[in-house]
């Protein structure tokens, strides 16, 4: 964990309002027992017992909140960053030191897998997502030969029991890009060319899957992770990995139906690669945090098989992370877009790409570079107040997700720090 800061405390807290609360529990007389040593703090506050382990980090308390890591936990390292003399270096507690063990216990070894076995079921299963896309394409023709106008008298099951027809195929990835369709026709202004835009990528992997085996081996591992066929870790840490210097510059966590999805982005120093570090989380179980936007940590990543490799897994870390003390990005926003293109045309099913911009100037629903092009902005009124009252009407550097031809931006870097956006 890289030295601690009421910054970095802020950008580990699952929303806005946890830190509000953090800050009102953060005082030294409302905690009683702390103490750290180099793998953990911990402290009792109002009697609730909180601790952290500072490898992952990761967060436990006894209190009653949802959130990981609730305002105990925050107001714990608050008070840790901000008031050191209050938690001492100290014996860990028989209590902390029985989770630490648990958390590190090693996993049981694993069997080792028949080849043969799992040829098998792969063959199964691209099988049925053959004939789930099969199916797929005749309700794609049968919506184009209806008139694409009928599309908006559609009530949602229409699109649902479509995507969980994929879900049964064992093609979740496919299900999903079929729900995006019924929001597509509710986007206003110009959806029918959207709605076709759509539906031309999922008849075109409708034909690429028809096509699997006579394709190159990175378009195969395109269209499997398209549909939502998933790579194992030690498939993904088996190949070649890239070192770099990777600055951390936005995160952004959704909910989607039972989980939490958490998206790291990261941008080589030295390469100039993006790289995105995907988490997942079910309930209220917590999010990985080992990587905090705006800081940057020498590491080997590993890539998922690909023409444009995007996803990738932390193979190795040479070192703990540091503060970030420089920006990268595009220095021009046709510069960025020129890269999605060349991405998007190695491979048309990416969903979202990241955008990391040097200099720019928000203007309204806007972002604007010195040549004075500009790029729509994907940001609700809150968002858009900060990154006006962050830049002040000066440009800054700006990291954020492309999508549907417009920006969603998740941090700003101005004055030599990054203010992280909801």
């Amino acid at each position: 964990m890289p030295t601690l800061t009421s910054e970095l405390v802020a950008s580990l807290a699952p929303d806005a309002a946890s830190v509000a609360a953090a800050r009102q529990v953060s005082h030294p007389r409302q905690w009683s027992a702390t103490g750290h040593d180099d793998r953990a703090v911990w402290g009792t506050c109002r009697g609730y017992q909180s601790m952290v382990d500072l490898a992952a980090p990761a967060f436990s308390c006894s209190c009653p909140s949802r959130k990981v890591p609730c305002k105990h936990a925050l107001g714990l390292l608050l008070l840790w960053a901000e008031s050191p003399e209050a938690v001492r270096d100290a014996p860990v507690p028989a209590a902390v030191e029985e989770w630490l063990a648990r958390r590190r216990k090693a996993p049981a070894e694993r069997k080792p897998v028949d080849p043969e076995a799992r040829a098998k079921r792969m063959a199964g299963r691209a099988a049925r997502i053959g004939a789930g896309l099969e199916e797929l394409d005749l309700w794609l023709r049968d919506l184009v030969r209806q008139g694409l106008a009928s599309a908006q008298t559609r009530p949602f099951r229409y699109w649902d029991e479509m995507a969980a027809r994929m879900v049964d195929a064992q093609a979740p990835g496919v299900g999903t890009l079929v729900r995006r369709m019924a929001g597509i026709v509710r986007s206003g202004d110009g959806w029918p060319g959207r709605l076709l835009a759509h539906a031309g990528r999922l008849h075109l992997l409708v034909e690429g899957w028809r096509r699997l085996d006579t394709l190159p081996a990175e378009t195969q591992a395109d269209l499997r992770t398209a549909v939502g066929w998933s790579w194992t870790a030690e498939e993904v840490l088996a190949g070649p990995a890239v070192r770099d210097r990777w600055r951390i510059v936005g995160r952004a966590v959704v909910d989607e139906e039972r989980f939490r999805i958490q998206r790291t982005w990261l941008e080589g120093s030295e390469t100039r690669r993006t790289a995105l570090i995907l988490d997942f989380a079910a309930g209220t179980a917590p999010l990985p945090a080992e990587l905090v936007p705006g800081t940057v940590v020498d590491a080997d990543l590993a890539f998922f098989p690909g023409t444009w490799p995007q996803r990738a897994l932390v193979a190795r870390r040479h070192a703990e992370p540091e503060r970030l003390y420089d920006w990268g990005g595009a220095s021009k926003i046709d510069e960025a877009l020129d890269g999605h293109a060349r991405a998007l045309a190695a491979n048309p099913w990416l969903d979202r790409l990241p955008m990391v911009l040097a200099a720019a100037v928000p203007a309204g629903n806007t972002l604007r570079d010195a040549g004075g092009v500009s790029v729509p902005l994907d940001v609700d009124d809150g968002g858009r107040w900060q990154l006006e009252a962050v830049s002040g009407g000066h440009p800054v550097g700006v990291a954020g997700e492309w999508r549907d031809g417009a920006l969603r931006p998740l941090a700003v870097w101005a004055d030599r720090r990054l203010v992280t956006l909801p």
